[in-house]
């Protein structure tokens, strides 16, 4: 029973947060595109492929959410409880779970709905994004993109420690 729970930990976390990581690391790339103000002003496949990353993250969130069920229930069996890389693993992924759910998520929404919804002015209907060229500061999706590719980046180093955390497994007993 314990082959087949740690196979479907793994397969789980292969299958779910491998394509959470790789879309939400090129999301603030295809923002940036998006929120291009010397873009063509009918070249929407940008905004398009950030809107399929998007999804693509929201729904792999929470198919995701196996892998901590799997690990869980692999962990009673094995009585690694108690274990120090097991609590830790535990916490780094609860920590990544939080970031993607609290900051990755809502910021990919709110980016979206920025470059979705234009923004009236007097000589018509404008980007919401301004042009970096006409003012000092750098473009709202800029700035979004900067934080997520941030956020991103911090997301997937937890995982990246949880992995080498479940590999090196200090203080198992296993000897391996």
């Amino acid at each position: 029973m314990t082959k087949i729970l740690l196979s479907l930990h793994v397969l789980a976390a292969i299958l779910t947060v491998g394509p959470v990581a790789v879309a939400a690391s090129m999301f603030p790339r295809y923002l940036r595109l998006a929120a291009d103000p010397a873009a063509s002003p009918g070249e929407s496949a940008p905004l398009t492929v950030a809107r399929t990353l998007h999804r693509i993250c929201r729904v792999y969130a929470l198919v995701g959410l196996a892998v901590p069920f799997f690990g869980l229930a692999l962990a009673g069996p094995l009585h690694v409880f108690g274990q120090a890389w097991v609590i830790v693993s535990i916490v780094l992924t609860a920590a990544a779970a939080a970031l993607l759910a609290a900051v990755v998520l809502p910021g990919q929404s709110a980016a979206l709905a920025t470059l979705s919804h234009p923004v009236a002015s007097p000589a018509g209907s404008v980007p919401a994004v301004p042009d970096s060229a006409t003012t000092s500061e750098p473009g709202v999706g800029a700035r979004l993109a900067g934080r997520l590719a941030m956020t991103t980046g911090m997301f997937n180093l937890l995982w990246a420690a949880v992995v080498i955390i479940m590999i090196v497994r200090p203080g198992s007993t296993t000897g391996v």
